[in-house]
């Protein structure tokens, strides 16, 4: 006869798993609502750097025309779907009905990122070979940017997108830390996801391409150079259950797209993080 009857307790309430669950990158671009259409397109318009000119012999002012850029971004549609029958559900442990919703809106999230990451890997203008970053490197970024004509005094529009391991070199660069430079104490409190620091919002993502590795793809940019297209009157995030099948699903759909408008605003700094 046993002396023990041990029992295993299972914890109803669920743990979320470790991912991304919100985007981070649509509020660094120009952005489009959609109600129709596959497409959006974004217009960049200017003198295409004129300069003024004096009357001609002829007692006439030269007249020139203005450069208008139609940018298209077309729509995609993306869909997540996640089907459980009742038997699942009710035999296994924590809240599955919510855990479908839930996980469905985070990986609609994750493409809105993603579509803005692909734009953003197709920026021309880098700062170099790979290296680590500095208070030297973000101030090169600043002045490319500068020497485009970019209003890099508009500090709301003026965004740096970098990965975690930029983060860490960050807070060991004294500029960064420093209550001479900065306002907010970069060692004190949790860690922040956003800051701003040296003209420029950063944004710290970890799913950058080449993230982890000698060659992170990070970018400082003016949110005049990218857009972002949303059909937020057609999102649909559906909830049901199958009578016929006995199946609970949770279904999340939109149509999105991104795209560089204006290369001259965006330079990519690669970043090696390798040591650590």
């Amino acid at each position: 006869m046993a002396e023990t009857a041990f029992q295993t307790q299972y914890r109803q309430e669920l743990i979320a798993e470790f991912e991304e669950g919100m985007s981070w990158l649509r509020q660094t671009t120009v952005t489009e609502a959609m109600i129709k259409g596959n497409s959006a397109v974004f217009l960049v318009a200017g003198s295409n750097g004129a300069t003024a000119v004096t009357r001609g012999v002829n007692g006439l002012i030269p007249a020139r025309s203005d450069n208008n850029t139609q940018n298209t971004i077309t729509l995609v549609e993306w869909h997540d779907l996640v089907r459980k029958t009742r038997f699942n559900i009710f035999g296994s442990q924590g809240d599955q009905r919510r855990l479908m919703q839930e996980t469905t809106r985070k990986v609609l999230n994750r493409r809105l990122d993603a579509d803005i990451i692909a734009a953003l890997d197709a920026a021309t203008s880098n700062l170099g070979s790979a290296a680590q970053i500095s208070l030297a490197l973000v101030m090169k970024a600043l002045t490319t940017l500068g020497e485009n004509e970019v209003p890099v005094d508009e500090e709301d529009s003026m965004f740096a997108v970098a990965t975690p391991a930029v983060r860490g070199y960050l807070s060991q660069i004294p500029e960064f830390n420093s209550a001479d430079y900065v306002e907010a104490k970069a060692l004190v409190g949790p860690v922040r996801r956003m800051k701003r620091w040296a003209g420029f919002n950063w944004i710290f993502h970890p799913n950058l391409t080449g993230v982890g590795t000698a060659s992170e793809k990070c970018y400082f940019y003016h949110r005049d150079a990218v857009g972002s297209a949303f059909d937020n009157a057609n999102l649909n995030t559906a909830v049901g259950y199958d009578e016929e099948q006995d199946y609970s699903f949770a279904r999340a759909s939109s149509f999105t797209g991104a795209g560089l408008i204006q290369q001259t605003g965006i330079v990519q700094m690669l970043h090696d993080a390798s040591a650590i």
